[in-house]
C-alpha cells in the first residue's frame, strides 16, 4: 500500500517511536483501492475482498476465505478496544493480525490463534490517528519494539472504513455460531456478500448505516462438516433476525438504549441470510432473510 499513496490516496508516515501509521481516511481521502487492501489486512491476508456490482446501492463488498476461523477471528474481529490511559481519551476498535500477537481477549486462546511475531500490523477504526502514547501500548502489549508497528487508520465515515467493515460478514456469522457454542472447527470455508452504503457525513451515521448493511442485507454461505440435525438446531438462532432488537435502523436501536452500544441485544450482530452447505452430507440448509425495505429507509434511498 505504501508503495503507491497517491494511487490509493493514502498516507504514510512514522512516528516519533518509529511506528509506521496508515491514514486510510482520517486526513486523507482513501478510496475503493484502499478500503479493498484494509479488509485484506484484516483479514491477515487469509481471505479475498472484492467489490461486485448489483444490490440496493449498485456496488457489494464480497469476501471469500478458506481459512475462516484464523481469518475472521484470530484477526478481523475488532475484538480488541484501544484506549490507554496515556492517551488522553484515544479510543479505537483494534482488529487485523495484531490481536493475535496481544492476546488481550479470551478469544484468542479459545480458538488457539495466539503468536508471537517479530513485527506486527493492526487496523484501527477512529476518526483520529493514533498518538505515540497509542502505538507505545500496542508495541508493549504485542512484545514488539514500537518501529515494528504498522498501523492502519480509518474512520467508519469514510470509503475505505465502510468498506473494511462491510467485509465483515462471514465474521459475524462465525461470531455468533461462536456465541451459540457451535464448534467453529466443523467450519471449513466462508463466503458472503453485503451491499456498500453510502458514505456517511459522520462516523455516528457511519456505524448505523454499515451494520445495517450486515444485519438487513448481508447474505453468507459457510461450508461446514457437521451433523444436520444440530445444524437444523440451532439455524433459526444464527440470523439477525433471532434478535429482539431486530426490525429497526441501527441508529433508531441505539439511540433507544441512549447510545449505549452494551444495552443492545449481542445477538443481533450477525447477517441477514444464512446458507449453511454441509460437506459431510451435501444438505443445504438456510436461515433468515434480507430485508431490503428496511435499507432503504435506513440509507435513504
Amino acid at each position: 500500500m505504501t508503495a503507491d499513496p497517491d494511487g490509493i490516496k493514502i498516507a504514510a508516515r512514522v512516528d516519533e517511536l518509529g511506528a509506521t501509521i496508515v491514514d486510510c481516511g482520517v486526513a486523507a481521502r482513501g478510496g475503493l483501492a484502499a478500503g479493498l487492501q484494509l479488509a485484506r489486512v484484516c483479514l491477515a491476508g487469509l481471505g479475498e475482498v472484492r467489490l461486485q456490482s448489483g444490490g440496493l446501492t449498485g456496488a457489494r463488498v464480497v469476501v471469500s476465505t478458506d481459512q475462516p476461523v484464523a481469518a475472521c477471528m484470530g484477526s478481523q474481529y475488532a475484538g480488541w478496544q484501544i484506549a490507554p490511559a496515556a492517551a488522553n481519551g484515544y479510543f479505537a476498535m483494534g482488529s487485523g493480525p495484531m490481536r493475535a500477537a496481544a492476546g488481550k481477549e479470551p478469544l484468542i486462546a479459545e480458538i488457539g490463534c495466539a503468536e508471537s511475531p517479530d513485527q506486527v500490523v493492526g487496523v484501527l477504526e477512529s476518526g483520529k490517528l493514533p498518538p505515540a502514547a497509542v502505538t507505545e501500548y500496542i508495541a508493549s502489549a504485542c512484545g514488539v519494539p514500537a518501529d515494528q508497528v504498522t498501523l492502519l487508520v480509518a474512520p467508519t465515515a469514510s470509503l475505505a472504513g465502510a468498506i473494511q467493515v462491510v467485509a465483515r460478514s462471514v465474521e459475524t456469522a462465525l461470531h455468533k455460531l461462536h456465541e451459540l457454542g457451535f464448534d467453529l472447527t466443523q467450519i471449513q470455508s466462508g463466503f458472503g456478500a453485503a451491499p456498500l452504503p453510502p458514505v456517511a457525513k459522520d462516523d455516528l451515521q457511519g456505524i448505523g448505516w454499515t451494520n445495517d448493511a450486515v444485519l438487513y442485507g448481508a447474505e453468507v454461505t459457510l461450508w461446514v462438516d457437521a451433523d444436520d440435525d444440530a445444524i437444523a438446531e440451532i439455524g433459526p438462532r444464527i440470523p439477525s433476525c433471532a434478535s429482539p432488537d431486530y426490525g429497526s435502523p441501527f441508529g433508531e436501536i441505539f439511540r433507544r438504549y441512549n447510545g449505549d452500544f452494551y444495552k443492545i441485544d449481542p445477538n443481533l450482530f450477525s447477517p441477514a441470510l444464512i446458507h449453511i452447505q454441509n460437506l459431510r452430507s451435501s444438505r443445504r440448509q438456510t436461515f433468515g432473510q434480507r430485508d431490503e425495505a428496511l435499507l432503504r429507509q435506513s440509507f435513504g434511498l
